[in-house]
């Protein structure tokens, strides 16, 4: 074990700089170019889709029970793809609506509608006082994103290792102006966390102040296990039903992270009258979305099972990668404390907490030895980590070589940044 850096002398620690500083002139000398700052599928896991080409040939292939799939029309989506997202999310099929490639797009538009149109015959956000999100932290940055561009407030909440700080959730709500909260409820961007069951009912229970009040149940990992053992999400939608909130929160989720992060199918789920309300809506803004693309899905996977077993396919690729950069985490870092980071069992992130005040210095550091992270506070709202310490690592898309070389450089950073902040102060 490491002798932690906080209980070495000056003079042990100014070697130690030395020694850290001709480490990573070593691996800026690797002259590598790599990209980590986003969870993106790499090329083998792409390839193993392709059979999206081919399952659509003939014209009387784009026929599904009497629809013609290449015409205008069913706004919702096709009736086909919505039983197969019904049946992967648990969710009834008149209760979800399949859009085009992007679940994030769904999210911007249903939030845009808050603030344009209103929830639960509320005024619209809009026309309101203010307009706060809850924003479990760390989170997702395109999250907080939307809530910037559309000039919402944002509020921290903790995370913790079963899901948000539920005590805090249900103090915050107390608050009309609080609108809505995101939430990675399974495999959580970046740390991994899987709501507990507890936390899931809390979320389904919750009496908020404010009758437009929305969760925002952002499921983008609902199949996205590493490991042969699934995690087990509880059902947001029916626990709140059973609670008498049916139109408390709206699902999302997409198959970009199963078949084409370009070309995939998203969909929303959530009560029956708001869904009813937002088709609605929609009829000023579409005539219908790619049914195409939906009936290649639902020909390609015919029901959840197979996409279950797909989802087994990309793990095999990328939890080498994974274990890789948890390896040299656990190898460089442990027991200097100096850094923490999660072990997720699924998704596309591994959470790393580096000493207060040192996060920005790493990704600089790591980005002028050619990989290129996250940039710190991006997990934050606001871009404004006030510890200035979480990084996300995104493991996916380098190849399992290009990885390993990747977490090492990022541990030399690591240490570097550490040492230069500890004998700075000493």
């Amino acid at each position: 074990m490491q002798q932690p850096y906080k209980n070495r002398s000056a003079e042990e620690l100014a070697k130690a700089l030395t020694q850290a500083k001709e480490q990573y002139e070593v691996k800026k000398a690797l002259g590598l170019k790599l990209n980590m700052s986003r969870g993106v599928p790499e090329r083998r896991q792409l390839d193993i889709s392709m059979g999206l080409f081919t399952c659509l040939s003939g014209p009387e292939d784009y026929m599904e029970n009497g629809l013609e799939t290449r015409n205008y029309g069913v706004l919702d989506g096709l009736p086909a793809a919505k039983a197969l997202f019904a049946e992967l999310l648990e969710v009834p099929p008149d209760q979800i609506i399949v859009g085009g490639n992007s679940s994030l797009k769904l999210m911007y538009d249903t939030v845009q509608r808050g603030m344009q149109f209103g929830f639960g015959g509320c005024l619209p956000w809009n026309k309101q006082s203010r307009v706060v999100f809850l924003c479990p932290v760390p989170g997702y940055d395109r999250h907080f994103t939307i809530c910037e561009r559309l000039g919402i407030e944002m509020r921290p909440i903790p995370m913790t290792p079963t899901g948000p700080d539920m005590d805090e959730v249900r103090r915050q709500v107390k608050d009309p102006a609080v609108k809505g909260i995101w939430c990675v409820p399974k495999y959580s961007n970046p740390d991994g966390v899987v709501y507990s069951d507890e936390t899931v009912r809390a979320f389904a229970t919750l009496q908020p102040a404010a009758a437009d009040f929305r969760i925002f149940w952002d499921n983008a990992y609902c199949v996205h296990s590493l490991y042969e053992e699934d995690d087990v999400l509880l059902n947001l939608q029916a626990e709140a039903e059973k609670a008498g909130n049916p139109n408390l929160a709206f699902t999302f989720a997409s198959t970009s992270k199963i078949t084409f992060p370009g070309s995939g199918v998203a969909c929303m789920a959530g009560g029956k009258e708001d869904i009813a309300y937002i088709v609605s809506l929609m009829q000023a803004q579409t005539i219908g979305p790619d049914k195409v693309n939906q009936l290649r899905h639902v020909r390609f996977f015919k029901n959840a099972d197979a996409i279950r077993d797909h989802m087994k396919k990309h793990a095999d690729i990328i939890r080498p990668k994974f274990e890789a950069v948890l390896e040299r985490l656990e190898s460089e870092l442990a027991g200097l404390e100096i850094a923490s980071w999660t072990k997720p069992k699924g998704g596309y992130f591994i959470s790393l907490d580096v000493m207060p005040g040192t996060a920005k210095r790493v990704v600089a550091l790591a980005a002028e030895a050619g990989v290129i992270m996250t940039p710190a506070g991006s997990t934050w709202p606001y871009k404004k980590d006030p510890n200035d310490s979480n990084i996300r690592i995104a493991p996916t898309f380098p190849t399992q070589e290009e990885i390993e070389k990747a977490a090492d450089t990022l541990c030399a950073c690591v240490k570097l940044a550490a040492l230069e902040k500890l004998t700075s102060e000493k």
